[in-house]
């Protein structure tokens, strides 16, 4: 399954009320380490795919969530089970690292 894009008006839906757990890349266009990741966390998604879900939230287009999260810095991870964040991470990893730190939290 690919990556999924939510936005400030799904994100109760797709995030919070989800019964799997959710992986949210809040990310920019602008932003070149997020550019970086985002193959790795396509991968990601197909590998887990029935575990979890990995959904993209463009902060530019969607300032709402990002801005009650306190998100200051991209790329920021944050992974919800149950509807509450359990983890996160800041910044750019390579797949190994990503991959690993999401299975560790699953």
């Amino acid at each position: 399954m690919a990556t999924k894009n939510v936005t400030d008006a799904s994100f109760q839906a797709d995030v919070l009320d989800s019964d799997k757990p959710v992986l949210v890349d809040f990310w920019a266009d602008w932003c070149g380490p997020c550019k970086m990741i985002a193959p790795a966390l396509e991968e990601i998604s197909e590998e887990l795919s029935g575990q979890m879900t990995i959904a993209k939230m463009d902060i530019m287009e969607n300032p709402d969530v990002p801005g009650q999260m306190g998100v200051q810095s991209i790329p920021f991870m944050v992974l919800f089970k149950d509807g509450k964040p359990v983890s996160q991470k800041l910044g750019a990893a390579p797949k190994s690292q990503l991959k690993q730190w999401i299975e560790s939290e699953l």
